[in-house]
């Protein structure tokens, strides 16, 4: 490798190159093992999805069934109707899309509505950081 710049000798300029391609070796080496992690992180949360969906639907059973003796009258029973059926549409949703497909729909979501989701990260934030303060 020819040296360019007079005032940095030869041997600097070499190690400095061999330095440079360490650090992208690195850097490629880096980035191959957080894609392997990304790609076994969304592989697990694939292989749960039916099961989460199942556990969701079943609880909005539960919520339906027991809503006309939540106390509270007529309006809390069919905020819990309203709840459980929430719950519902979310396992049905768990169920018909896989990891790529929600990520490309919170994407949607974030960039339409930027602040709501600002709030929601941060709350989500705020509450992951009380969990595990508390351990």
């Amino acid at each position: 490798m020819e040296n360019r710049n007079p005032f940095i000798p030869n041997s600097t300029a070499d190690r400095l190159a061999a330095g440079a391609e360490k650090l992208a070796d690195r850097a490629a080496q880096l980035n191959e093992v957080v894609s392997d992690a990304a790609r076994a992180a969304a592989s697990k949360v694939d292989d749960s999805r039916a099961a989460a969906a199942s556990r969701l639907e079943a609880a909005s059973t539960a919520l339906h069934e027991n809503a006309e003796s939540v106390p509270g009258g007529g309006r809390v029973s069919g905020l819990a109707h309203a709840t459980a059926d929430t719950m519902r549409h979310t396992a049905d949703y768990v169920r018909e899309h896989d990891v790529d497909g929600m990520l490309k729909d919170l994407e949607t979501v974030v960039k339409n509505h930027p602040g709501p989701a600002l709030v929601a990260a941060a709350f989500v934030g705020f509450l992951a950081g009380r969990a595990l303060s508390n351990r």
